[in-house]
């Protein structure tokens, strides 16, 4: 069978459709998938990383605070939908698949016009523009939240959540001290609490700002605290968490409970120690926080299309099963709502229940069983 699969412009995207693509694999060996994407995006990158074939398309977004500047946009567009239907009339998929982005509308329009059966997957609970566009294009639509009638029909939709990485739930606190120990010289232990603050790989600008004017005080309070600050942001606070360090004549205690790095590459085993993790809500680390049931504070960004992430949010928020800080509240609140979440174990543990009764398992090879079925429909 031949898959076609297109989406991507950010991570949130690009890891659902690999992790599909992983899937179809798994249950079908001879499986021959393509991707489509948008030239100069991430995706033309970490699809071939990941060993698939990709096609890039000449599409980008629109301008929409310079609505006069479209022109060309729209030339690339109808570009990208000549190449488009060049491309599923020359591979003949069996079935396209569309996770969200700029590429994928092109794509699965392309595939819709050639009555090739079409499903997409919403990773968010604010539904995308792309999607929207489609849902009238699409057999079937998986979603990661409930509710999502109101943006696409009802008989279409199934519940079946975001694809995480496989080796998530295989992390263990004892391993993390022993990695946190070994790499970066602290004294982690498992009995004392652990704070974790993650902001994607670029970094969280208000969460890392945040976290600087009140390191003192989460210092003071006896944590553990790992602090993924993003590429963009680390020299800067690695820099001033060490002035603090030094400042404070605590230079072994207070390193011994700090890590400070961009990257955290063993994710699994950080997820295990932390007691409560702060994070931005993209639709990526919901799923994560849900299926290890972790108590969360969430701090929602600003600068994503609709305010998805606030809505991501509160699809938690709603169910009692994580906490939300608006970003423009952060610098008084993120600290201290972390600290106090951290001192009530009775209010974590409701927190970690709830959370948990969210989740999602095995979505990826969920989405993949729906593509199978589809193609014998």
């Amino acid at each position: 069978m031949k898959y076609l699969i297109s989406g991507g412009g950010t991570g949130g995207h690009i890891f659902p459709a690999v992790s599909i693509a992983n899937a179809l694999c798994e249950l079908d060996k001879d499986a021959d998938i393509l991707f489509v994407g948008a030239l100069g995006r991430m995706e033309m990158e970490r699809v071939p990383e990941a060993g698939y074939r990709i096609v890039g398309l000449p599409i980008r977004g629109f301008n929409r605070s310079q609505p006069w500047k479209n022109f060309s946009v729209l030339i690339d567009l109808a570009r990208s939908l000549r190449l488009a239907k060049k491309i599923v009339r020359e591979f003949r998929p069996d079935v396209a698949i569309g996770v969200g982005g700029y590429a994928s509308g092109a794509a699965m329009k392309a595939a819709a016009w050639a009555h090739i059966p079409v499903l997409l997957q919403e990773q968010n609970g604010f539904a995308g523009v792309t999607n929207k566009l489609l849902r009238n294009d699409a057999v079937k639509i998986c979603v990661a939240y409930p509710h999502m009638e109101r943006f696409f029909p009802e008989d279409k939709i199934i519940l079946t959540g975001n694809p995480v990485r496989a080796n998530l739930t295989q992390g263990s606190p004892e391993a993390a001290c022993t990695f946190f120990n070994d790499k970066f010289g602290v004294s982690f232990t498992t009995d004392r609490p652990t704070l974790l603050i993650i902001g994607g790989s670029l970094g969280a600008r208000t969460i890392n700002e945040s976290i600087l004017q009140e390191l003192p005080r989460l210092l003071d309070a006896g944590i553990q605290i790992v602090w993924q600050t993003g590429k963009t942001y680390y020299d800067k606070c690695a820099e001033q968490a060490r002035s603090l360090a030094s400042g404070q004549n605590a230079d072994a205690a207070i390193h011994s409970r700090l890590v400070v790095t961009a990257f955290l590459n063993n994710m699994p085993d950080a997820y295990a120690l932390a007691d409560v993790v702060i994070s931005r809500a993209g639709a990526s680390s919901i799923s994560e926080l849900c299926l290890l049931g972790k108590a969360s504070v969430l701090v929602p960004s600003p600068n994503v299309a609709e305010d998805h992430q606030t809505h991501n949010a509160m699809a938690l928020v709603s169910q009692n099963a994580a906490f939300l800080v608006k970003d423009a509240d952060a610098p008084l609140r993120l600290v201290p709502t972390a600290l106090r979440l951290l001192e009530n174990k009775d209010q974590c543990a409701a927190l970690r229940k709830n959370i948990l009764a969210l989740a999602q398992p095995d979505s990826a090879r969920r989405i993949a069983q729906e593509v199978l079925a589809l193609i014998k429909e």
